[in-house]
C-alpha cells in the first residue's frame, strides 16, 4: 500500500524555537518532537558535510518505528565536483553513516547546481555508480579512502532493502524529453520542487515514487503556503497514492518558521481525508 511521508528538510533551525519547539526543549529532543508529528524528514546537513555514524544512529532511535529519513547527498559530489569522478566521494558519503538509519532509510536526495545544464553521458556514469540496495552501498562504501577517520565510518548493511534516488535539477535543459527519458530509464525520481518561480518546476514521472520539494510560495525559502495551495498539494498526494506511489513530500521554507507549521497541516488535510 503506497504512503505519504510528509516532514521537513532539517530539523534544527534556531527560528523555530519558542515557535514551532516548545520554549526549553532540549536540542537533541528536538527530532523526537517533529517525529511526533510528521512521518518523514529530510536530513539536510549531510549536504553541507559528511555526517558521523553516531549521529545517524541517534537520528534512528529518536524516531518511531514507521519513520522515514531521506537523505540529502553532498554538495562535494554534485556542486563541486559536478558528478564527475566521483565514485570515492560516493564511497566515503554511503561510508559516513547512511546506512546506519538501517530500515528507516528513505530515498537520497540529488540537487543540482542550478548553473549545470543536462549532460546524458555525465548521467548515466553517475546513475550507474548509484546502489540500489543496502547490499551494493555497503559493498561501495567498503570502498572509501582514508579521509574518513576509523572512528567515522560505517561500512554494513543492516536490512536488505531497496535504495532509492531522487534528482533535483535546477536548469531548464533538464525540462525535456531526453532528459525524462534519461532519469525514467534509470529509475531516478524527477523532484517536484516548488521554488516560487525560481527554478522551473517539473511534474514529470520517472520513477515508481513521488518527491517533493516545498521551498516557498510566493517567496523562495521564506513564504508560506495558503491554505488553498495545501488543498491543492494534498488533493495531488492522494492522487499519486492512489495510482500506487509512495509520496514524499517535504517544506524548506524554514527561513522564517513556515515548514514544520506546513508540514502538519498537510498532514492533517491527508489524515482528514482518510478519516484519520
Amino acid at each position: 500500500m503506497s504512503r505519504a511521508f510528509v516532514g521537513v528538510s532539517g530539523w534544527r533551525y534556531p527560528r523555530w524555537r519558542g515557535d514551532f519547539y516548545p520554549k526549553g526543549l532540549r536540542q537533541r529532543d528536538e527530532l523526537a518532537y517533529a517525529a511526533e508529528r510528521m512521518s518523514s524528514v529530510e536530513v539536510n546537513g549531510s549536504f553541507y558535510s559528511l555526517q558521523r555514524p553516531s549521529s545517524y544512529a541517534a537520528w534512528r532511535d529518536a524516531t518511531p518505528d514507521d519513520f522515514v529519513l531521506a537523505v540529502k547527498g553532498g554538495r562535494f559530489i554534485t556542486h563541486l565536483k559536478q558528478l564527475k569522478d566521483v565514485e570515492t566521494p560516493l564511497a566515503n558519503f554511503f561510508a559516513s553513516g547512511v546506512l546506519a538509519l538501517g530500515a528507516k532509510l528513505g530515498p537520497v536526495l540529488w540537487q543540482l547546481p542550478a548553473r549545470m545544464p543536462l549532460s546524458p553521458d555525465r548521467l548515466e556514469r553517475f546513475f550507474a555508480l548509484l546502489p540500489r540496495s543496502h547490499d551494493e552501498a555497503a559493498r561501495l562504501a567498503a570502498r572509501h579512502d582514508d579521509k574518513l577517520a576509523e572512528d567515522r565510518v560505517f561500512t554494513e548493511a543492516l536490512v536488505d532493502q531497496p535504495i532509492r534516488h531522487a534528482l533535483e535539477p535546477r536548469h531548464e535543459s533538464f525540462d525535456s524529453p531526453e532528459a525524462r527519458a534519461l532519469l525514467a530509464g534509470h529509475g531516478i525520481c524527477t523532484v517536484v520542487a516548488d521554488s516560487a518561480g525560481r527554478w522551473p518546476q517539473m511534474h514529470d514521472a520517472t520513477s515508481d515514487f513521488r518527491y517533493v520539494r516545498l521551498h516557498g510560495e510566493t517567496e523562495l525559502y521564506a513564504s508560506g503556503y495558503t491554505d488553498a495551495s495545501l488543498d491543492r498539494w494534498a488533493e495531488q498526494v492522494r492522487r499519486w497514492l492512489a495510482d500506487g506511489h509512495d509520496t514524499h513530500v517535504y517544506f524548506d521554507n524554514d527561513a522564517k518558521g513556515h515548514a514544520p507549521h506546513d508540514a502538519v497541516a498537510l498532514l492533517d488535510r491527508l489524515r482528514d481525508a482518510d478519516g484519520g
